[in-house]
């Protein structure tokens, strides 16, 4: 890393660990500065493009709309064609081996 770009220091990290609530040794705390500092140093590239005159961009789909449908009322199965295929039925609903143990129905 470059040592004249250092954009966080220890004092930093550990402010970020105590607002994280993550306990970080001393050891982890300066292999935490410099981890963290080499991957702003990474993106520093991308501070460098032109960007005057470029509009921000809110949303990467310009003019997205609501492209959920309307609900339509449809008829649905009635009780006996829902249940036509059940493996096993009780008293007009599906019968269901017991998952937490107990007695079968």
């Amino acid at each position: 890393m470059d040592t004249e770009h250092t954009y966080l220091d220890e004092t930093d990290i550990r402010g970020i660990a105590t607002y994280a609530r993550i306990g970080l040794s001393d050891a982890e705390v300066a292999s935490m500065t410099t981890d963290l500092n080499n991957i702003i140093e990474s993106l520093r590239p991308i501070t460098e493009y032109d960007l005057q005159g470029v509009r921000p961009t809110f949303h990467p789909i310009a003019g997205l709309a609501n492209v959920m449908r309307e609900d339509v009322l449809k008829p649905g199965f009635t009780r006996d064609e829902a249940l036509a295929n059940a493996p096993d039925v009780l008293d007009g609903q599906f019968k269901i081996p017991p998952i937490l143990g107990g007695e079968s129905a």
